[in-house]
């Protein structure tokens, strides 16, 4: 997947091409319909499949007091894109001057004049322009102006009436309810970050646990303890059991690391061999096992982590 982000200095002999818009964040399953209209039509017409999108997030810019925090980083987000079959990715650099475009404007300097579009893929709540004045019906009017056909693709899951979305994602998501996040994600939510040292103190009590670096991508599910898997650098896939919160049994005051206990330590490598420090990691949340709670002492706690570990390799079958 060719990635571009410079539209000042784009290749004028780009395209045709089919294209879609949006922010794609989390490339949830309403994205998957989109996107999987925009390869296949590519295909059949012989154009480039093309995604176009903003980087930051149109709300840091218009509320940076208050932007929305993200599902996924756009690392996890190009590679989810080209593993659908995009061909290129154009991210804009997203300011409040880009912002005054009226939508008219918009789509003859960009889809038209830029990437010569044969096919416009759309969801039918397209918002987009100045203010957010463009919708379906003007993306209509603009096609039958420009020469492109306009497809639209609902978003709606087909065994639910309420919108896959990523707003939904995100209050799933801080509710701790990753199970029915996965369900409008079409696969489990996650994070990806390098892998750091922390206190060790599970270590110590015979848990050793990976830690997320804080500026780890994705965003953090409610704090509790979670059923779900680990892929490390080489692409080995473990199952975890995973922290989030602050740590109440030891008078923790800020909020820890993402911390995930790998199941399944190869028999062949001791604790000390299977080192993941250093990592870049891809950690997904399967299911809420439970709240984070204080308990009495470390006995107390390593009884609840082994019930949590044993909760944990029967969720995810292993």
């Amino acid at each position: 997947m060719e990635i571009y982000q410079d539209l000042s200095n784009f290749p004028a002999d780009f395209g045709p091409s089919v294209v879609t818009i949006g922010n794609f964040d989390g490339v949830h399953a309403g994205h998957a319909a989109v996107l999987g209209k925009v390869v296949e039509l590519a295909e059949e017409h012989q154009l480039v499949a093309t995604a176009v999108s903003f980087d930051p997030h149109p709300s840091q810019v218009h509320q940076p007091q208050s932007p929305v925090e993200q599902i996924m980083g756009q690392a996890d987000r190009k590679r989810f894109l080209a593993e659908v079959g995009i061909d290129a990715y154009v991210l804009i650099h997203y300011t409040l001057a880009f912002a005054q475009q009226t939508p008219a404007e918009f789509v003859r300097s960009t889809f038209v004049e830029k990437l010569h579009a044969k096919f416009v893929v759309i969801g039918d709540d397209v918002r987009f322009g100045r203010n957010n004045e463009g919708d379906l019906a003007t993306m209509h009017q603009l096609g039958a102006e420009h020469g492109f056909e306009v497809v639209t693709v609902a978003d709606l899951m087909a065994d639910a009436s309420r919108r896959c979305s990523s707003t939904r994602i995100r209050q799933l998501l801080a509710r701790g309810e990753v199970a029915e996040a996965a369900r409008l994600l079409g696969r489990p939510h996650l994070m990806s970050g390098e892998i750091v040292h922390g206190a060790a103190r599970g270590r110590q009590l015979g848990f050793p646990t990976a830690n997320l670096s804080f500026d780890a991508e994705g965003f953090i599910p409610a704090d509790g303890v979670y059923a779900g898997w680990l892929t490390d650098a080489s692409g080995r896939r473990h199952p975890v059991a995973t922290s989030i919160g602050k740590n109440p049994t030891f008078d923790g005051i800020e909020r820890t690391q993402v911390e995930a206990h790998v199941i399944d330590r190869p028999e062949s490598e001791s604790i000390e061999d299977f080192n993941l420090y250093g990592q870049h990691v891809i950690l997904e949340f399967v299911a809420q096992l439970r709240d984070i709670v204080a308990y009495t002492g470390p006995e107390a706690l390593i009884e609840q982590m082994q019930k949590d570990v044993a909760e944990a390799k029967r969720v995810l079958g292993v």
